[in-house]
Protein backbone atom coordinates (compact mmCIF):
# COMPACT_ATOMS: atom_id res chain seq x y z
CA UNK A 1 0.00 0.00 0.00
CA UNK A 2 1.34 3.38 -1.02
CA UNK A 3 1.25 6.35 1.33
CA UNK A 4 1.10 9.96 0.27
CA UNK A 5 1.15 13.13 2.34
CA UNK A 6 -0.81 16.12 1.03
CA UNK A 7 -0.73 18.52 3.96
CA UNK A 8 -1.94 21.57 2.00
CA UNK A 9 -4.75 19.73 0.25
CA UNK A 10 -8.41 19.20 1.09
CA UNK A 11 -9.88 15.82 0.13
CA UNK A 12 -13.55 15.54 -0.77
CA UNK A 13 -15.09 12.07 -0.83
CA UNK A 14 -18.15 11.97 -3.09
CA UNK A 15 -19.08 13.78 -6.28
CA UNK A 16 -22.69 14.75 -5.64
CA UNK A 17 -24.01 18.33 -5.48
CA UNK A 18 -22.86 18.95 -1.89
CA UNK A 19 -19.32 17.75 -2.56
CA UNK A 20 -19.00 19.51 -5.90
CA UNK A 21 -20.24 22.85 -4.57
CA UNK A 22 -17.91 22.64 -1.57
CA UNK A 23 -15.06 21.94 -3.99
CA UNK A 24 -15.98 25.00 -6.03
CA UNK A 25 -16.15 27.29 -2.98
CA UNK A 26 -12.85 26.02 -1.61
CA UNK A 27 -11.02 26.22 -4.93
CA UNK A 28 -12.36 29.70 -5.58
CA UNK A 29 -10.86 30.71 -2.21
CA UNK A 30 -7.45 29.37 -3.30
CA UNK A 31 -7.57 26.02 -1.51
CA UNK A 32 -6.14 23.01 -3.35
CA UNK A 33 -8.89 20.38 -3.69
CA UNK A 34 -8.84 16.75 -4.75
CA UNK A 35 -12.21 15.04 -5.09
CA UNK A 36 -12.57 11.24 -5.07
CA UNK A 37 -15.63 9.53 -6.59
CA UNK A 38 -16.20 5.76 -6.57
CA UNK A 39 -18.30 5.78 -9.75
CA UNK A 40 -17.01 6.29 -13.29
CA UNK A 41 -18.56 9.77 -13.38
CA UNK A 42 -19.62 12.38 -10.84
CA UNK A 43 -23.12 13.75 -10.36
CA UNK A 44 -24.98 10.53 -11.15
CA UNK A 45 -27.80 11.03 -8.64
CA UNK A 46 -27.88 14.70 -9.59
CA UNK A 47 -28.69 13.66 -13.16
CA UNK A 48 -31.23 11.02 -12.10
CA UNK A 49 -33.04 13.67 -10.05
CA UNK A 50 -33.38 15.71 -13.21
CA UNK A 51 -35.27 13.04 -15.12
CA UNK A 52 -38.61 13.97 -13.59
CA UNK A 53 -38.14 17.73 -14.07
CA UNK A 54 -34.95 19.41 -12.92
CA UNK A 55 -36.25 21.14 -9.78
CA UNK A 56 -33.22 22.99 -8.39
CA UNK A 57 -34.78 24.97 -5.54
CA UNK A 58 -37.92 26.87 -4.56
CA UNK A 59 -38.93 30.54 -4.48
CA UNK A 60 -40.71 30.22 -1.13
CA UNK A 61 -39.98 32.92 1.46
CA UNK A 62 -37.09 32.36 3.88
CA UNK A 63 -39.09 31.43 6.98
CA UNK A 64 -41.37 28.99 5.17
CA UNK A 65 -38.40 27.47 3.32
CA UNK A 66 -36.48 26.80 6.55
CA UNK A 67 -39.61 25.30 8.14
CA UNK A 68 -39.57 22.55 5.48
CA UNK A 69 -36.67 20.98 7.39
CA UNK A 70 -38.93 20.39 10.41
CA UNK A 71 -36.92 19.74 13.60
CA UNK A 72 -33.74 21.01 11.95
CA UNK A 73 -35.25 24.28 10.71
CA UNK A 74 -33.03 26.52 12.92
CA UNK A 75 -29.82 24.93 11.61
CA UNK A 76 -30.98 25.06 8.00
CA UNK A 77 -32.01 28.68 8.41
CA UNK A 78 -28.28 29.41 8.97
CA UNK A 79 -27.21 27.32 5.99
CA UNK A 80 -29.83 28.96 3.77
CA UNK A 81 -28.68 32.42 4.75
CA UNK A 82 -25.13 31.42 3.82
CA UNK A 83 -26.16 29.93 0.45
CA UNK A 84 -29.74 30.85 -0.36
CA UNK A 85 -32.12 29.89 -3.16
CA UNK A 86 -31.25 33.23 -4.76
CA UNK A 87 -27.56 32.32 -4.48
CA UNK A 88 -28.29 28.99 -6.15
CA UNK A 89 -29.99 30.71 -9.07
CA UNK A 90 -27.08 33.16 -9.36
CA UNK A 91 -24.66 30.22 -9.33
CA UNK A 92 -26.54 28.58 -12.20
CA UNK A 93 -26.56 31.88 -14.11
CA UNK A 94 -22.77 32.13 -13.72
CA UNK A 95 -22.58 28.75 -15.44
CA UNK A 96 -24.72 30.09 -18.27
CA UNK A 97 -27.90 28.30 -17.14
CA UNK A 98 -31.03 30.45 -16.93
CA UNK A 99 -33.76 29.53 -14.45
CA UNK A 100 -37.43 30.37 -13.96
CA UNK A 101 -40.04 30.07 -11.21
CA UNK A 102 -42.92 27.71 -12.03
CA UNK A 103 -46.51 28.25 -10.96
CA UNK A 104 -45.96 26.11 -7.85
CA UNK A 105 -42.94 28.17 -6.77
CA UNK A 106 -40.46 25.52 -7.86
CA UNK A 107 -37.36 26.75 -9.66
CA UNK A 108 -36.18 25.03 -12.84
CA UNK A 109 -33.64 25.65 -15.59
CA UNK A 110 -35.41 26.98 -18.68
CA UNK A 111 -36.59 24.18 -21.00
CA UNK A 112 -33.67 24.59 -23.41
CA UNK A 113 -31.23 23.43 -20.71
CA UNK A 114 -30.90 19.76 -19.76
CA UNK A 115 -29.38 18.42 -16.50
CA UNK A 116 -26.34 17.10 -18.39
CA UNK A 117 -25.64 20.57 -19.77
CA UNK A 118 -25.60 22.10 -16.30
CA UNK A 119 -23.32 19.37 -14.99
CA UNK A 120 -20.99 19.72 -17.98
CA UNK A 121 -20.72 23.49 -17.47
CA UNK A 122 -20.12 22.94 -13.75
CA UNK A 123 -17.31 20.45 -14.33
CA UNK A 124 -15.68 22.83 -16.78
CA UNK A 125 -15.76 25.55 -14.11
CA UNK A 126 -14.23 23.19 -11.53
CA UNK A 127 -11.49 22.29 -13.98
CA UNK A 128 -10.77 25.98 -14.56
CA UNK A 129 -10.46 26.42 -10.78
CA UNK A 130 -7.95 23.55 -10.59
CA UNK A 131 -10.12 20.97 -8.79
CA UNK A 132 -8.59 17.53 -9.32
CA UNK A 133 -11.40 14.96 -9.75
CA UNK A 134 -10.37 11.31 -9.41
CA UNK A 135 -13.18 8.97 -10.50
CA UNK A 136 -13.31 5.23 -9.79
CA UNK A 137 -11.58 5.84 -6.46
CA UNK A 138 -13.42 4.24 -3.55
CA UNK A 139 -13.01 5.41 0.03
CA UNK A 140 -12.31 2.44 2.32
CA UNK A 141 -12.06 4.16 5.70
CA UNK A 142 -9.70 6.11 7.92
CA UNK A 143 -6.03 5.61 8.73
CA UNK A 144 -4.68 7.19 11.88
CA UNK A 145 -5.63 10.73 12.85
CA UNK A 146 -5.71 12.27 9.36
CA UNK A 147 -5.34 9.47 6.82
CA UNK A 148 -7.83 8.23 4.27
CA UNK A 149 -7.62 4.78 2.75
CA UNK A 150 -8.67 4.61 -0.90
CA UNK A 151 -8.71 2.07 -3.69
CA UNK A 152 -8.20 2.82 -7.35
CA UNK A 153 -10.94 0.64 -8.85
CA UNK A 154 -9.28 0.68 -12.28
CA UNK A 155 -6.03 -0.88 -11.03
CA UNK A 156 -7.09 -2.45 -7.74
CA UNK A 157 -4.25 -0.68 -5.92
CA UNK A 158 -4.85 0.80 -2.48
CA UNK A 159 -3.21 3.86 -1.00
CA UNK A 160 -3.39 6.27 1.94
CA UNK A 161 -3.45 10.04 1.70
CA UNK A 162 -3.20 12.58 4.55
CA UNK A 163 -5.05 15.75 3.57
CA UNK A 164 -5.18 18.90 5.67
CA UNK A 165 -8.96 18.42 5.97
CA UNK A 166 -11.54 15.98 4.66
CA UNK A 167 -15.09 16.51 3.52
CA UNK A 168 -17.35 13.44 3.38
CA UNK A 169 -20.18 13.85 0.84
CA UNK A 170 -21.19 10.23 0.27
CA UNK A 171 -24.96 10.65 0.14
CA UNK A 172 -27.67 8.66 1.88
CA UNK A 173 -28.86 5.14 1.10
CA UNK A 174 -31.35 5.42 -1.77
CA UNK A 175 -30.72 4.81 -5.47
CA UNK A 176 -27.63 2.72 -4.72
CA UNK A 177 -26.88 2.33 -8.43
CA UNK A 178 -25.84 5.99 -8.47
CA UNK A 179 -23.28 5.36 -5.71
CA UNK A 180 -25.47 6.54 -2.83
CA UNK A 181 -25.42 3.18 -1.03
CA UNK A 182 -24.91 4.08 2.65
CA UNK A 183 -21.93 1.72 3.03
CA UNK A 184 -20.11 4.43 4.96
CA UNK A 185 -22.42 4.31 8.00
CA UNK A 186 -20.76 1.37 9.83
CA UNK A 187 -17.31 2.95 9.27
CA UNK A 188 -18.36 6.08 11.14
CA UNK A 189 -20.26 4.10 13.77
CA UNK A 190 -17.13 2.07 14.51
CA UNK A 191 -15.26 5.34 15.03
CA UNK A 192 -17.80 6.26 17.71
CA UNK A 193 -19.72 8.80 15.63
CA UNK A 194 -23.41 8.74 16.67
CA UNK A 195 -25.54 7.58 13.73
CA UNK A 196 -29.24 7.05 13.10
CA UNK A 197 -30.35 4.00 11.04
CA UNK A 198 -31.49 4.83 7.53
CA UNK A 199 -35.21 4.95 6.71
CA UNK A 200 -37.01 5.72 3.45
CA UNK A 201 -38.26 9.27 2.89
CA UNK A 202 -40.22 10.75 -0.01
CA UNK A 203 -41.36 7.34 -1.18
CA UNK A 204 -44.45 5.44 -2.23
CA UNK A 205 -46.67 3.51 0.16
CA UNK A 206 -48.14 0.03 -0.02
CA UNK A 207 -51.87 -0.66 0.26
CA UNK A 208 -53.44 -4.11 0.28
CA UNK A 209 -55.56 -3.66 -2.85
CA UNK A 210 -57.76 -6.56 -3.92
CA UNK A 211 -56.90 -8.49 -7.08
CA UNK A 212 -60.02 -7.00 -8.67
CA UNK A 213 -58.86 -3.44 -7.95
CA UNK A 214 -55.33 -4.04 -9.26
CA UNK A 215 -56.67 -5.58 -12.47
CA UNK A 216 -59.31 -2.90 -13.08
CA UNK A 217 -57.45 0.24 -12.03
CA UNK A 218 -53.77 -0.51 -12.61
CA UNK A 219 -51.94 2.81 -12.60
CA UNK A 220 -54.12 5.93 -12.69
CA UNK A 221 -53.84 9.49 -11.33
CA UNK A 222 -56.16 11.34 -8.99
CA UNK A 223 -55.76 15.09 -9.53
CA UNK A 224 -56.58 18.02 -7.26
CA UNK A 225 -56.99 15.96 -4.11
CA UNK A 226 -55.89 16.38 -0.50
CA UNK A 227 -54.28 13.64 1.56
CA UNK A 228 -54.09 13.66 5.36
CA UNK A 229 -52.21 11.69 7.99
CA UNK A 230 -53.43 12.79 11.39
CA UNK A 231 -53.43 16.61 11.50
CA UNK A 232 -51.08 16.93 8.50
CA UNK A 233 -52.69 17.58 5.11
CA UNK A 234 -51.02 18.01 1.70
CA UNK A 235 -52.69 18.98 -1.57
CA UNK A 236 -51.76 17.84 -5.07
CA UNK A 237 -51.93 14.84 -7.37
CA UNK A 238 -51.47 11.22 -6.35
CA UNK A 239 -51.02 8.08 -8.43
CA UNK A 240 -52.85 4.83 -7.76
CA UNK A 241 -50.46 1.94 -8.50
CA UNK A 242 -50.65 -1.82 -8.36
CA UNK A 243 -48.87 -1.76 -4.99
CA UNK A 244 -50.38 1.36 -3.41
CA UNK A 245 -49.86 5.09 -3.79
CA UNK A 246 -47.27 7.50 -5.17
CA UNK A 247 -47.16 11.27 -5.63
CA UNK A 248 -45.99 14.45 -3.95
CA UNK A 249 -48.66 14.53 -1.19
CA UNK A 250 -47.86 10.93 -0.24
CA UNK A 251 -44.10 11.61 -0.29
CA UNK A 252 -44.55 14.66 1.94
CA UNK A 253 -46.36 12.56 4.55
CA UNK A 254 -43.74 9.81 4.85
CA UNK A 255 -42.38 11.12 8.20
CA UNK A 256 -45.87 10.86 9.72
CA UNK A 257 -46.54 7.49 8.07
CA UNK A 258 -43.20 6.14 9.26
CA UNK A 259 -44.00 7.16 12.84
CA UNK A 260 -47.45 5.58 12.66
CA UNK A 261 -46.13 2.34 11.17
CA UNK A 262 -43.52 2.12 13.93
CA UNK A 263 -46.34 1.16 16.30
CA UNK A 264 -46.69 -2.12 14.41
CA UNK A 265 -50.14 -1.29 13.02
CA UNK A 266 -51.21 -0.09 9.55
CA UNK A 267 -51.05 3.68 9.19
CA UNK A 268 -54.16 5.53 8.10
CA UNK A 269 -54.34 8.10 5.31
CA UNK A 270 -57.52 10.01 4.57
CA UNK A 271 -58.28 11.14 1.02
CA UNK A 272 -60.39 14.19 0.20
CA UNK A 273 -61.54 13.90 -3.41
CA UNK A 274 -63.16 17.38 -3.49
CA UNK A 275 -60.98 19.65 -1.32
CA UNK A 276 -62.00 22.84 -3.16
CA UNK A 277 -65.73 22.34 -2.65
CA UNK A 278 -67.11 23.63 0.69
CA UNK A 279 -68.83 20.94 2.75
CA UNK A 280 -72.26 22.61 2.54
CA UNK A 281 -72.08 22.84 -1.26
CA UNK A 282 -70.93 19.24 -1.54
CA UNK A 283 -73.84 18.03 0.55
CA UNK A 284 -76.30 20.17 -1.42
CA UNK A 285 -75.13 18.65 -4.70
CA UNK A 286 -75.35 15.12 -3.32
CA UNK A 287 -78.91 15.75 -2.22
CA UNK A 288 -79.97 16.41 -5.83
CA UNK A 289 -79.49 12.75 -6.82
CA UNK A 290 -82.73 11.26 -8.08
CA UNK A 291 -83.92 7.84 -6.94
CA UNK A 292 -82.83 5.13 -9.32
CA UNK A 293 -79.76 7.05 -10.53
CA UNK A 294 -76.62 5.05 -9.80
CA UNK A 295 -74.06 6.70 -7.59
CA UNK A 296 -71.31 6.09 -10.17
CA UNK A 297 -73.25 7.95 -12.87
CA UNK A 298 -74.33 10.70 -10.50
CA UNK A 299 -70.83 11.35 -9.12
CA UNK A 300 -69.48 11.54 -12.66
CA UNK A 301 -72.14 14.03 -13.81
CA UNK A 302 -72.56 16.18 -10.70
CA UNK A 303 -69.04 16.21 -9.27
CA UNK A 304 -66.83 15.22 -12.23
CA UNK A 305 -65.65 12.21 -10.22
CA UNK A 306 -65.03 9.80 -13.05
CA UNK A 307 -63.29 6.41 -13.03
CA UNK A 308 -61.35 5.18 -11.14
CA UNK A 309 -63.17 6.97 -8.29
CA UNK A 310 -66.23 4.63 -8.17
CA UNK A 311 -63.94 1.60 -8.05
CA UNK A 312 -61.85 3.24 -5.33
CA UNK A 313 -64.95 3.97 -3.24
CA UNK A 314 -66.09 0.37 -3.65
CA UNK A 315 -62.63 -0.89 -2.66
CA UNK A 316 -62.21 1.23 0.47
CA UNK A 317 -65.76 2.11 1.44
CA UNK A 318 -68.29 0.02 3.41
CA UNK A 319 -69.56 -3.27 2.01
CA UNK A 320 -72.94 -1.65 1.34
CA UNK A 321 -72.60 1.75 -0.28
CA UNK A 322 -74.43 4.37 1.84
CA UNK A 323 -77.66 5.88 0.59
CA UNK A 324 -77.66 8.99 2.76
CA UNK A 325 -75.94 11.97 1.07
CA UNK A 326 -74.25 12.93 4.35
CA UNK A 327 -72.58 9.52 4.56
CA UNK A 328 -71.43 9.77 0.94
CA UNK A 329 -70.03 13.24 1.66
CA UNK A 330 -67.97 11.81 4.51
CA UNK A 331 -66.58 9.14 2.17
CA UNK A 332 -65.68 11.70 -0.50
CA UNK A 333 -63.90 14.01 1.92
CA UNK A 334 -62.24 11.52 4.28
CA UNK A 335 -61.89 8.18 2.50
CA UNK A 336 -59.71 5.97 4.78
CA UNK A 337 -56.73 4.31 3.11
CA UNK A 338 -54.84 1.77 5.27
CA UNK A 339 -51.10 1.85 4.50
CA UNK A 340 -49.33 -1.40 5.34
CA UNK A 341 -45.73 -0.26 4.76
CA UNK A 342 -43.46 2.18 2.93
CA UNK A 343 -41.70 1.17 -0.27
CA UNK A 344 -38.11 -0.19 0.02
CA UNK A 345 -35.26 2.12 0.95
CA UNK A 346 -33.51 1.92 -2.40
CA UNK A 347 -36.63 3.17 -4.21
CA UNK A 348 -36.99 6.24 -2.00
CA UNK A 349 -36.18 9.66 -3.43
CA UNK A 350 -34.26 10.45 -0.25
CA UNK A 351 -33.50 8.96 3.15
CA UNK A 352 -33.86 9.90 6.78
CA UNK A 353 -31.09 8.82 9.13
CA UNK A 354 -27.34 9.16 8.90
CA UNK A 355 -24.90 11.11 11.05
CA UNK A 356 -26.65 12.39 14.17
CA UNK A 357 -26.41 16.12 14.78
CA UNK A 358 -24.93 15.74 18.24
CA UNK A 359 -21.88 14.18 16.59
CA UNK A 360 -21.10 17.45 14.76
CA UNK A 361 -19.98 20.92 15.73
CA UNK A 362 -21.48 24.12 14.31
CA UNK A 363 -19.28 23.83 11.21
CA UNK A 364 -20.49 20.27 10.43
CA UNK A 365 -17.16 18.83 11.61
CA UNK A 366 -17.14 15.44 13.35
CA UNK A 367 -16.46 15.81 17.06
CA UNK A 368 -14.81 12.36 17.01
CA UNK A 369 -12.41 13.30 14.22
CA UNK A 370 -11.32 16.95 13.98
CA UNK A 371 -10.68 18.02 10.41
CA UNK A 372 -13.35 15.72 8.95
CA UNK A 373 -16.61 17.38 7.84
CA UNK A 374 -19.92 15.83 6.73
CA UNK A 375 -22.53 17.27 4.35
CA UNK A 376 -25.65 16.58 2.30
CA UNK A 377 -27.68 13.42 2.72
CA UNK A 378 -25.10 11.89 5.04
CA UNK A 379 -26.67 14.07 7.73
CA UNK A 380 -29.85 12.97 9.52
CA UNK A 381 -32.43 15.29 7.99
CA UNK A 382 -35.31 15.10 5.57
CA UNK A 383 -37.40 17.54 3.57
CA UNK A 384 -40.18 17.25 1.02
CA UNK A 385 -39.64 17.32 -2.71
CA UNK A 386 -40.06 20.67 -4.42
CA UNK A 387 -36.47 21.89 -4.49
CA UNK A 388 -35.82 21.55 -0.76
CA UNK A 389 -33.66 18.42 -1.03
CA UNK A 390 -31.19 19.78 -3.57
CA UNK A 391 -31.08 23.16 -1.85
CA UNK A 392 -30.30 21.46 1.46
CA UNK A 393 -27.39 19.59 -0.13
CA UNK A 394 -26.03 22.72 -1.81
CA UNK A 395 -26.36 24.86 1.32
CA UNK A 396 -24.69 22.35 3.65
CA UNK A 397 -21.85 21.96 1.12
CA UNK A 398 -21.30 25.72 1.01
CA UNK A 399 -21.49 25.97 4.82
CA UNK A 400 -18.98 23.18 5.39
CA UNK A 401 -16.59 24.74 2.85
CA UNK A 402 -16.60 27.86 4.98
CA UNK A 403 -15.99 25.73 8.09
CA UNK A 404 -13.04 24.01 6.41
CA UNK A 405 -11.49 27.38 5.60
CA UNK A 406 -11.84 28.35 9.25
CA UNK A 407 -10.25 25.05 10.30
CA UNK A 408 -7.33 25.62 7.93
CA UNK A 409 -6.83 29.03 9.45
Amino acid sequence: MQTGVSSAEVAIIGGGPAGLLAAQHLAKAGVRVRLYEAQATVGRKFLVAGHGGFNLTNAEDDAAFAARYAAHAPAFAHYLRHFSPADLRAWAAELGIETFVGTSGRVFPTPDYKPAQLLRAWLERLQQLGVDIQTRHRWLGFEGLTGLRLRNEATGSEFVTHPAATLLALGGASWAKTGSDGRWLPILAELGVPVVPFAPSNCGTEVGWSDFFRAKVGRQPLKNVAVSCGPHTVRGEIMLTDYGLEGTPVYALTPQLRAALATGQPAQLHLNLKPDLPAAQLLARLQTRRAGKSWASFLSEALKLKPPVPTLLRELGPAVFPIEPAAVARLLTALPIPVTRLRPLDEAISTAGGVAWNGLDENLMLRQRPGTFVVGEMLDWEAPTGGYLLQGCFSTGAWAAQGIRRFLG
